[in-house]
């Protein structure tokens, strides 16, 4: 059909590898800063494996409703081509206040987990500095792929924003 504009097919690729890198980094960040939670001096090994697959689930989701809530906002058609560093911003913004919230929810209220002495939080919130670095980091790390892979230097589209 000519005349009709079909947005490329680049977006679905970006989403693909940044959940891939998402789910990895997580999984790889929640068994290294186990020991700065107590659940490491008092849970079993199984206890202990259980709460960072759980955690990375969890993690998995966030950043998806994250990316998905920044796209329906501040998305483009051609995403990423266009919009992408709105988009990253708004993803890694959301992520990071759902944190601050989950963190304080779980610890404060439910008293779901807690941090170890080890643990550096931020005096004003209490909020752990791993859990925050993670929501920086791992995101960071998945559109910085994205950027690499999917929109590859020189392509003629390049990066709007």
């Amino acid at each position: 059909m000519s005349g009709v504009w079909m947005p490329p097919d680049d977006w679905l690729s970006a989403i693909r590898r940044y959940l891939v890198v998402i789910a990895l980094g997580n999984l790889t960040w929640e068994f290294a800063h186990m020991p700065l939670y107590t659940l490491w001096q008092t849970g079993t090994a199984a206890e202990i494996v259980f709460a960072a697959v759980h955690c990375t689930g969890g993690d998995i989701l966030i950043a998806t409703m994250s990316l998905m809530l920044a796209l329906l906002v501040g998305g483009r058609p051609a995403w990423p081509r266009e919009g992408f560093l709105s988009v990253t911003a708004m993803t890694v913004i959301l992520g990071l206040g759902y944190t601050v919230f989950s963190e304080w929810l779980n610890i404060e209220i439910r008293r779901s987990w807690a941090y170890s002495e080890q643990m550096p939080t931020l005096p004003w919130l209490g909020t752990g500095l791993t859990p925050l670095a993670q929501w920086l980091v791992i995101p960071g790390l998945g559109f910085r792929h994205i950027r690499r892979s999917v929109l590859k230097p020189g392509h003629p589209a390049g990066i709007r924003t």
